[in-house]
Formats: structure tokens, C-alpha cells, sequence
């Protein structure tokens, strides 16, 4: 079922003037889940990662439908990059859709000098353009 479908109830609403009872109809509305966002069968999700996992890789927990399983992050992940987890979506007439977990790098809250200089240092000896071809 989707947002906007119908359930026609034949004969149980309201009776008309001639006594006879109407149809009752049922209009969906799902509400917005806090972490997953349905995509036809499949769900996805926006899974924030460290960015030392993110450079180093590792095992990282991630929500389902059927409780948390982990998913490996190998090195050298870029933000935007979406694992696929076979059957972990919505049940369906044609089986189990996917779980697509799209990494996301977040930084701390705080960022204290020592991180601002590590970061200062990685700019001046290896500098690059992620941006580089976009003009």
C-alpha cells in the first residue's frame, strides 16, 4: 500500500436517502518513518559514518526492518556511496526489496586543534581537487 491507494468498504457507509447503505471509503496516508524512506519495495537510508571509517574502513552497525546487521565499510569510502543489502526492504507479493544505505562523512560535534592541524598539514603536503572537471 502507498500514499493516496483507496479501500473500498462495499455497503458500509453511510445509508442514502433511500435507506440503503452506501460504500465507505478508506484513503492511505503513510507517515514518514524517521529513518527509512520507502523506494517502491526497496528502503533507503542515509548512514552517517566517521571519517576515520571511512579512510580506514571497518564494521559498522546499520538499522533493518528484522533488528541491526553490520555492514563492512571497506578503505577509502566516499560519502555519496550506496551498499545494497539484499532482502532487507519491504515484503512484497514478489519477494523482499533492499535496504540502499548511502554512507555519509560527518565530523564531530567539536573539532579541537589537533584535528585542525593534522588537516592543515594534509593540505599542504597532498593537496587535491575534488572539484576538479565541474567548470
Amino acid at each position: 500500500m502507498s500514499s493516496g491507494q483507496q479501500i473500498r468498504l462495499k455497503g458500509q457507509g453511510w445509508p442514502s436517502a433511500t435507506g440503503k447503505a452506501g460504500d465507505a471509503l478508506i484513503t492511505i496516508n503513510v507517515a514518514p518513518h524517521p529513518v527509512f524512506k520507502p523506494d517502491g519495495a526497496d528502503l533507503r537510508l542515509e548512514l552517517p559514518i566517521t571519517l576515520y571509517e571511512a579512510v580506514l574502513g571497518g564494521k559498522v552497525r546499520v538499522p533493518t526492518l528484522d533488528g541491526a546487521v553490520e555492514l563492512a565499510i571497506p578503505a577509502d569510502t566516499n560519502s555519496g556511496r550506496t551498499f545494497r543489502l539484499k532482502g532487507k526492504g519491504l515484503k512484497a507479493k514478489s519477494g523482499a526489496g533492499d535496504l540502499l544505505a548511502t554512507v555519509r562523512v560527518v565530523l564531530p560535534e567539536r573539532v579541537d586543534d589537533e584535528f585542525k592541524e593534522l588537516m592543515k598539514k594534509w593540505r599542504e603536503k597532498k593537496p587535491y581537487d575534488p572539484r576538479e572537471g565541474l567548470e
